[in-house]
């Protein structure tokens, strides 16, 4: 097998646009879907945390990814196919997104990780009714979300499970999961270890600032498996910048973010992120600051 694959790189996260009301503004998702495929990653993510994918409805969510394959100018679409809490209801909701034509699907780890061999076998089994690839995801709003590397590697070897978006933050534990990642691929999550963890062996990344600067994500991919690791450790620099710029608040400031690269997007969230005047303004002063730099446009 060659380093990389067909479920390596960049995993571009899509983000939920909301009305004042808090309904999901259908027309700015489609845009900004296009948006963000027109970018190349290799994958998008439909349907994950930065979606807001547990204030979402299953009719939401199948159809959000059903739009994000609709928009998608071809760029291979995954979506978290296990939130609802019946096992058969899990079964019915991911035979829904095949029906919309996601390439691939994702299973978030549901809060078993202190119990192993009962993940292993809860994992084995839903995957089985499914031909689609699929990807882990260590989503920290269920918890305890951290697979164990041992369970990883066994999951990994059915040759069912094409990845893991590893969560850690931690980098001895990303190198644990590098180990055994065997022909799948480690997906990094954590952007102080991104470019180390690149290094160590990891195949990709599926972080929170894709959603608002896929471009520099790219770019950052395309340097490293060309062999400019030079290139790629500066364009991580700018990528740290662009993580402290987004991170409190990550959502909004993420929907802000976007809305100053041209798509119109408002702020709004389901959940708890606010936006206040001055971090517009620190978001605004950064962003100002990254195009006069030539570092987004």
């Amino acid at each position: 097998m060659s380093q990389f694959n067909e479920f390596s790189g960049v995993y571009s996260l899509l983000l939920t646009p909301f009305n004042w009301d808090r309904t999901i503004n259908y027309k700015t998702y489609e845009e900004y879907v296009a948006w963000q495929a027109a970018f190349k990653p290799q994958h998008l993510f439909a349907v994950c945390g930065s979606s807001e994918m547990m204030e979402l409805t299953l009719e939401e969510r199948i159809k959000c990814a059903g739009l994000a394959v609709k928009n998608s100018d071809g760029v291979p679409v995954f979506a978290t196919a296990n939130l609802e809490t019946d096992f058969n209801a899990q079964v019915e909701e991911m035979k829904m997104l095949e029906q919309q034509g996601v390439k691939g699907l994702v299973f978030v780890t549901k809060g078993m990780c202190d119990k192993p061999d009962a993940m292993y076998d809860y994992m084995t089994s839903l995957a089985s009714n499914t031909e689609l690839p699929i990807v882990l995801y260590e989503f920290p709003g269920l918890r305890p979300h951290l697979m164990d590397s041992v369970t990883y590697g066994r999951l990994a070897e059915t040759g069912k499970f094409m990845g893991i978006k590893d969560t850690t933050c931690k980098l001895t534990e990303i190198k644990q999961k590098i180990a055994v990642q065997g022909d799948s691929n480690v997906l990094q999550a954590n952007i102080p270890f991104l470019y180390d963890s690149y290094l160590a062996g990891a195949r990709g990344v599926v972080a929170t600032p894709t959603a608002c600067g896929a471009d520099l994500f790219v770019k950052m991919w395309d340097e490293f498996t060309k062999g400019d690791i030079e290139a790629a450790r500066k364009t991580h620099q700018h990528i740290i910048a662009l993580d402290n710029c987004i991170d409190s608040g990550f959502m909004a400031s993420a929907k802000y973010l976007v809305s100053l690269r041209g798509i119109d997007m408002n702020w709004y969230t389901r959940g708890s992120h606010e936006l206040g005047a001055a971090r517009k303004r620190s978001i605004e002063v950064w962003y100002d600051w990254a195009k006069e730099e030539g570092i987004l446009k």
